[in-house]
C-alpha cells in the first residue's frame, strides 16, 4: 500500500470514529422517553444519561493530548474506540437507570479521547497543503450525526428496540479498529512533557461543574440558587486554572496558544459560531413537534437535507478557500450561515415542507464550509510540538459551545413564555429565539475581521508547491523503502 493511498484514507478512518460518537449522542435524545418507560424511570431523570456523558468528556478531554504524546496517537485512538464500544454494549444491556448512567460514563471516557486525538492524527500525518480536504472530511460527522440521528433513533426505537441505538455502534467500531491498525502510522512525541496534575484537577472539575450549570439553566430541573452555585463553582475553578496555566511551562491546556492570531480566530471565533448553530438541533425538533404538531420521525426527516448539503460541500470547500482565501470566506460565509440559522423564525405551520428541506440543504452547504474553514485555519501556525495541546484546547471549547448554545436557546424560550404568559410552548415563542442565535453566530465576525489578508497562507499551495509535490512524494516513498 503506497504512502499516498494511506495518507488519503487517514481522514476517512478517523471520521469513522467521530461519526459513531456524533451519531450516538443524537439518537439517544430521540429515544429517551422509550428508555424511561422500559426502565420504569422518570423521563426527566433519564437526562442523567446525557449529562454524565458530557461530564466525562469535560473531565478527560484535557488529558487527551498528553496521553497521545505519551502512548502514541494511534494507540490512544484505537483504545478510545474499544472503550466506547464496551460502553455501548453496557448501555444496550442496561437494566436500570444506575447501570445506564455508569455505562454512559464509560462511553464518555472513550469519546473524550476520540475527537481530539483523531484530529491530532490528521494534523501530524497530512501535509499542510492537503489539510483543507482532510479537515473537510472530519467536519462531516459533526454535521451529519445530528441530522441523521433523530430519524434513525426514532425508527429503531419505534420498530425495533431502543437498545439497538447502542448496538449499531459495534460493527462501526470493529471496522474502524481494523482500519486504524492497518492504515494509521504511530506518531508520538519523543520527549513527552510531564503530566500537569494540578491543572487536570482544576480544569476537569471546573469544566464539569460549569457545563452542568449552564446545561441546567432555564430547564427548571433544580433549584435556581443551586444551579447558580454549581455554575459559579465551575467558573471559580476555571479562573484558578487560568491563573495556574500562565505560571507553569507546560499546562494541560495551553492558553498561550491564543497569542497565535489564526488559532485565536479559529477556536474563539469558531466557539461563537458553534454556540449559535449548536442551538439548532435543540430548537428545531421543539418547533416542528411542539409548535407544528409533527411526529418525532417527521421532524427528523425535515432536517435531513442539512447533512446532504454538508456532504456535497466537502468536495468543494478546498477549491473555494484556495480561490478566495480564509479571511474572505470566513467573513462572508459567517453572514450567510447566520442568516440561515435565523431563517426558521419565518417558518409557519403552512410553510411547504419542500421549501423547508431546500433551505436546510443550502444551509448545510454554508455551515459545512464554515466548519471546514475554522477547523483548518486554527492549526495553520501551531508548531508541531504544541499540536497535542492545541487539539485538546479546541475540543474543550467545542464541547462548551454546544452547552452554551442550548442554554441560550432554553433561556430565550423561557423568556418568551414569561413575556407572553402561559406555561405551554407554542410556535409564536420561537421566532425571537432563532433571531437571537443567528446574532450569536454572526458575532464571530469580530474575530475573523482581525485576520490578516494572508492568514492561513501555509495551507494554500502555490503553483511552485504543486509542481514540487510529485518529487516530494517520490522522496517519501524512497525513504519508506530504505527504512
Amino acid at each position: 500500500m503506497t504512502e499516498l493511498f494511506r495518507r488519503n484514507f487517514i481522514p476517512l478512518v478517523v471520521a469513522t470514529g467521530l461519526f459513531m460518537e456524533n451519531l450516538d449522542a443524537t439518537v439517544l435524545a430521540t429515544s429517551l422517553p422509550a428508555i424511561a418507560k422500559d426502565l420504569n424511570s422518570n423521563p426527566i431523570h433519564l437526562k442523567l444519561a446525557v449529562t454524565t456523558y458530557l461530564l466525562a468528556l469535560a473531565v478527560f478531554i484535557p488529558a487527551s493530548g498528553w496521553m497521545a504524546d505519551r502512548f502514541g496517537a494511534k494507540n490512544v485512538f484505537r483504545a478510545a474506540m474499544v472503550v466506547f464500544s464496551v460502553g455501548s454494549i453496557a448501555c444496550g444491556l442496561s437494566s436500570d437507570l444506575g447501570s445506564l448512567v455508569v455505562a454512559r460514563v464509560v462511553q464518555g471516557i472513550g469519546g473524550a479521547m476520540m475527537a481530539p486525538v483523531g484530529r491530532l492524527i490528521v494534523l501530524r500525518t497530512i501535509p499542510k497543503t492537503d489539510m483543507i480536504n482532510a479537515i473537510a472530511w472530519l467536519t462531516v460527522p459533526a454535521l451529519v450525526g445530528p441530522v441523521l440521528g433523530p430519524p434513525l433513533g426514532g425508527f429503531l426505537t419505534t420498530y425495533f428496540s431502543w437498545r439497538w441505538i447502542f448496538w449499531i455502534n459495534i460493527p462501526v467500531a470493529l471496522v474502524g479498529i481494523v482500519l486504524v491498525t492497518r492504515l494509521i502510522p504511530d506518531t508520538r512525541e519523543s520527549t513527552p512533557s510531564t503530566f500537569d496534575m494540578r491543572g487536570f484537577f482544576l480544569i476537569g472539575p471546573g469544566l464539569s461543574l460549569f457545563l452542568t450549570g449552564v446545561t441546567l439553566m432555564g430547564l427548571g430541573l433544580l433549584d435556581r440558587d443551586l444551579v447558580v452555585l454549581i455554575t459559579l463553582s465551575g467558573a471559580v475553578l476555571l479562573g484558578l486554572y487560568v491563573w495556574h496555566a500562565f505560571r507553569v511551562p507546560q499546562p494541560i491546556i495551553d492558553l498561550r496558544l491564543l497569542a497565535i492570531p489564526t488559532y485565536r480566530a479559529g477556536v474563539v471565533g469558531g466557539f461563537l459560531f458553534r454556540t449559535g448553530l449548536g442551538a439548532g438541533p435543540f430548537l428545531l425538533p421543539l418547533l416542528f413537534q411542539t409548535g407544528f404538531g409533527m411526529t418525532a420521525f417527521q421532524s427528523g426527516l425535515m432536517t435531513f437535507a442539512t447533512g446532504i448539503g454538508a456532504m456535497f460541500m466537502k468536495t468543494q470547500a478546498a477549491a473555494i478557500i484556495r480561490r478566495y482565501g480564509f479571511k474572505r470566506v470566513l467573513l462572508a460565509n459567517a453572514v450567510i450561515s447566520s442568516l440561515f440559522a435565523a431563517l426558521p423564525s419565518l417558518f409557519v405551520s403552512s410553510t411547504p415542507a419542500l421549501l423547508i428541506v431546500g433551505l436546510f440543504l443550502v444551509g448545510g452547504l454554508s455551515r459545512s464550509l464554515q466548519f471546514t474553514s475554522v477547523n483548518t485555519l486554527a492549526y495553520a501556525d501551531v508548531p508541531p510540538e504544541r499540536l497535542s495541546r492545541a487539539t485538546s484546547f479546541a475540543a474543550a471549547l467545542q464541547e462548551l459551545s454546544g452547552s452554551v448554545g442550548v442554554t441560550i436557546a432554553a433561556m430565550g424560550l423561557q423568556g418568551m413564555q414569561y413575556l407572553r404568559g402561559g406555561s405551554a410552548i407554542d410556535a409564536a415563542h420561537f421566532p425571537p429565539v432563532f433571531i437571537l442565535i443567528g446574532l450569536v453566530s454572526l458575532s464571530s465576525i469580530l474575530f475573523f475581521s482581525r485576520l490578516s489578508r494572508g492568514a492561513g497562507a501555509s495551507l494554500l499551495p502555490t503553483e511552485a508547491m504543486k509542481a514540487a509535490e510529485p518529487a516530494k512524494e517520490a522522496a517519501r516513498l524512497r525513504e519508506g523503502h530504505m527504512t
